[in-house]
């Protein structure tokens, strides 16, 4: 058997039977059932919808290779419209249907309705875009005896920090602040306001903003007056678009910079010449790079005949996210619970993934995979998010391993 391995023509007819007597054995077993729950339509739909692709990417990956430890994964997927209350319900029923994990979870709203749930069944939750800090920090320890909430996406307060570094690096030191009226535009007020205030920065103005809100100009004339030298926007990408039309309406070019949610098509599309030059914090740039990072882009445009993926931050870490979740099941002598929440915690091998490279991402008192040194700035440009400085671009070719301790 092994001299016919080099035999070209024997090494091919050998994979192909060992790929059907794979996938004939795993037929034969019940299928894992891991949940999947985001916003699958609705404004926050470009993110749910990426996140959900990049998801059954994954998946489609791993049952491709005989699932784990023979048994193929199936998704029990579930919109929650980015409805705070659905999105409670959805908890409580997939962790009633007994799901061995969930991923997902794209509002911050929703997370912080949802998360009790799956902290009180003992079932693993992986976070894939929100960025609400309280979702992995409510129940780190000492607050309870394990934690179940894990997160592959980077959290809202480091995104402030960076966004504050690059604002003074470029000596804009008095900011308009501009956040929704939801808990993520809450808890974005609160982190930009700290990192503010730690870097010296002057918030000369703090706006709010209702979902749907059409015209801008009123808030944006205030913060004018006030004296502002940039915008930072915090919320979801039709809002934000109304504030780069109403900057650009009244011939303010004043920089607008903001949380990732600038890096989405509904933004980008619908602000048009507007959006031209916004500028986000990024774990993920769309454009050509690492091996791992072609090919990701290669399967994605295979799979859904697409290059211009919705919000490319929420693919890429929703399909990181599943890989993990697929090796803690592998390392893991059983699927309660518990015994996978401790496979998380301590991974025994690295992941060559697509936002970076994961060794040892998560620990019992931290579940945050995403550190500083991950991050990048993205700018708009032609309709696209390229990398905002050559350095990054650089950077982002580079293996970055997870700091020892969260900044």
């Amino acid at each position: 058997m092994t001299a016919a391995l080099f035999c070209p023509v024997s090494r091919t007819i050998f994979f192909i039977a060992m790929f059907f007597s794979v996938n004939a054995l795993s037929a034969t077993y019940e299928p894992i059932r891991i949940g999947l729950s985001g916003p699958f339509t609705g404004g926050s739909a470009p993110m749910g919808e990426s996140m959900r692709n990049g998801v059954r990417l994954a998946v489609e990956e791993i049952n491709g290779i005989g699932g784990v430890n023979g048994r193929l994964i199936e998704l029990i997927e579930r919109d929650d419209q980015a409805n705070n209350e659905l999105g409670a319900r959805i908890a409580d029923e997939l962790t009633r249907m007994k799901v061995i994990a969930t991923i997902g979870i794209v509002n911050t709203g929703v997370g912080l309705a949802s998360i009790d749930y799956y902290q009180k069944s003992k079932i693993p939750l992986m976070v894939a875009v929100s960025t609400g800090p309280a979702l992995t920090r409510k129940f780190a320890p000492p607050a309870s005896g394990g934690n179940f909430i894990f997160r592959v996406s980077p959290t809202l307060d480091l995104e402030a920090r960076i966004i504050a570094a690059d604002l003074k690096r470029r000596g804009l030191m008095r900011v308009a602040l501009m956040t929704d009226v939801t808990p993520y535009g809450d808890s974005g007020l609160q982190a930009f306001s700290e990192q503010a205030r730690l870097s010296g920065l002057d918030v000369v103005a703090q706006l709010r903003f209702k979902i749907g809100e059409n015209d801008m100009s009123g808030l944006l004339q205030r913060a004018r007056s006030a004296g502002a030298a940039a915008v930072v926007g915090w919320g979801i990408g039709p809002e934000l678009a109304q504030i780069a039309r109403g900057m650009q309406a009244m011939g303010w070019r004043a920089p607008l910079v903001g949380s990732w949610t600038l890096s989405m098509r509904n933004f980008i599309d619908a602000a048009g010449s507007s959006g031209e030059g916004a500028l986000m914090p990024q774990t993920f740039i769309q454009d050509a790079g690492s091996t791992a990072k072609n090919s990701f882009l290669l399967a994605y445009w295979r799979s859904f005949k697409t290059d211009l993926i919705p919000s490319p931050m929420s693919a890429a870490q929703g399909y990181d996210g599943m890989h993990l979740l697929a090796l803690a099941m592998r390392q893991a002598k059983s699927l309660d619970g518990e015994t996978l929440r401790q496979a998380l915690e301590s991974l025994e091998f690295r992941y060559q993934g697509v936002v970076t490279s994961y060794e040892k991402p998560f620990s019992t008192q931290d579940h945050d995979a995403i550190t500083a040194n991950m991050m990048v700035i993205g700018r708009v440009t032609a309709g696209r998010v390229g990398y905002a400085y050559h350095e990054d671009q650089q950077r982002g070719a580079l293996l970055k391993i997870k700091q020892k301790a969260n900044p």
